[in-house]
């Protein structure tokens, strides 16, 4: 193992976070709260970030190999939760240690599931950092999958993240492939907050929900979420976080103008299509079996799908009072996700999209059985190897599911708590079912369950391989 490359990435890591801390102090400032946290934190992070300096020697980021890449990606993510869960120790705004760290690791992670019961109570600084974990994570997943995962070929992100003649760019012209995607980033940010002052909200609110929606992460200042906010702004959330589950590839090739390429992507197509056909199925069961109006069932409907499919967890409703079969419909969701190369977490769209072309597939095969059929999607065959990689991170996701689950409910949750917590830890969603619904929060677990849940997140956000790889003795021999 050589350390060097790991201390590389690691202190750009810190160091980012520590800037991002210092960002939290005008708002301290502005609300004449103490800086001390964030400045105590940076400080921290700092010092962090010179040791690493000191040890990195002169690797660069395209040296890496296999085993650097997979620990330094683990250890970015565990290390940033463990600086941002500070701010809200040195604060007091969240005196526990299990506690600020689960907040932390559902922030970095995209997650947004919550232990806070009185969010509006918190400082306004300390409620920016919350939101600004989301912000940071979400661009870390944006050059991990778009950029670093696929020069690896980890979880087969170089079939569906990238076209071929896009990713030969990837080595000569990393840095200016990551300026573009962290242009579009920080654009999507932007304008979404332009388009919430516009609906009357004020800044502080509209940079908090604009972070959480472009990472899909879900943390609001507010304690009912985005429930008391106008239609307008509903709809606006809603569109960007469809944008924000859309592969960032695809915004990039929407800016050069390549919209042949766009048209192309399968995924996207089937992104919507699920979108839509859940969007308008749960519209017809509240129009139909409550007293909601058309319009009404329609916007809290599209809201809750987007919200759940793209693993966001802002909220309008609480899908728990729908009827049965809604819930039920929102639930089966929170396997989907959004598209790959996307802040979105989940299985992806892609992944079940090669799972249904397998069945279709199979079926060909049979009434064919001597014929050459190749497995396509965008028009390209899918190897043997890649398409038996996607069905083994299906079928591994759902055994941690599922093993996640037995584990909860070992530890003292409830069938329903216990299948929704991991489901949407995994996904990276945020509200559940059960106890842990869109009204409630993750207040009442056991500081066990606290910490298998941050184990299923970073599970989740980190394709389940990058993890997993670190506990087998082959993969540190060879």
């Amino acid at each position: 193992m050589d350390f060097r490359p790991v201390l590389h990435i690691l202190m750009r890591i810190v160091l980012i976070t520590a800037v991002s801390l210092l960002m939290c102090v005008p708002v301290a400032l502005i609300y004449h709260e103490p800086v001390s946290p964030f400045l105590y934190t940076s400080l921290i992070a700092t010092i962090l970030a010179a040791c690493a300096y000191g040890g990195r020697g002169k690797q660069e980021l395209t040296t890496f190999k296999r085993r650097e890449a997979y620990l330094s990606v683990t250890l970015s993510w565990l290390i940033v939760s463990l600086i941002g869960a500070l701010p809200y120790l040195f604060s007091g705004a969240i005196p526990g240690i299990t506690d600020a760290f689960f907040e932390s690791v559902s922030g970095f992670t995209t997650t947004g599931s919550s232990i806070l019961t009185d969010i509006e109570s918190l400082p306004k600084s300390v409620l920016f950092w919350r939101s600004m974990t989301h912000w940071v994570g979400g661009l870390g997943i944006i050059v991990l999958v778009v950029i670093i995962m696929p020069s690896l070929n980890i979880g087969s992100y170089n079939l569906f993240t990238l076209e071929s003649s896009f990713q030969e760019k990837i080595h000569p012209k990393i840095r200016s492939v990551g300026r573009r995607l962290l242009y579009i980033y920080l654009s999507l940010t932007f304008i979404e907050t332009f388009f919430l002052l516009l609906g009357g909200m004020n800044l502080f609110e509209s940079l908090c929900h604009s972070f959480g929606t472009v990472a899909t992460g879900g943390f609001s200042p507010k304690n009912t979420s985005i429930g008391d906010y106008s239609p307008y702004i509903q709809y606006v959330i809603t569109i960007f976080m469809l944008l924000a589950g859309t592969n960032f590839v695809v915004h990039y090739y929407a800016v050069k103008g390549q919209f042949r390429k766009i048209k192309q992507n399968e995924e996207l197509r089937f992104y919507y299509k699920v979108t839509f056909v859940a969007g308008i199925a749960i519209t017809a069961i509240l129009f139909f079996q409550t007293d909601r109006s058309l319009e009404t069932a329609f916007r809290e409907s599209f809201f809750q799908v987007a919200s759940i499919i793209t693993c966001t967890g802002f909220a309008t409703a609480d899908y728990l009072l729908w009827p049965s079969v809604g819930w039920v419909i929102i639930f089966f969701l929170m396997f989907f996700g959004g598209s790959t190369g996307s802040t979105a977490g989940g299985i992806k769209m892609a992944r079940h999209l090669v799972a249904l072309k397998n069945v279709k597939h199979h079926f060909r095969i049979l009434n064919a059985p001597n014929a050459i059929i190749p497995l396509r999607i965008n028009s390209k065959p899918v190897s043997a190897q890649d398409n038996n990689g996607i069905l083994t991170f299906i079928l591994w996701y759902f055994m941690l599911f599922l093993g996640g689950s037995l584990l909860m409910a070992w530890l003292g949750s409830d069938v329903p708590t216990s299948l929704s917590s991991v489901a949407t830890a995994m996904g990276g969603i945020g509200p559940g079912l059960g106890s842990v619904g869109p009204a409630s929060n993750f207040a009442h677990l056991s500081d066990s369950s606290k910490y298998v849940l941050c184990g299923m997140m970073l599970l989740g956000r980190l394709e389940i391989y990058t993890m997993v790889m670190l506990f087998n003795p082959w993969f540190w021999k060879n």
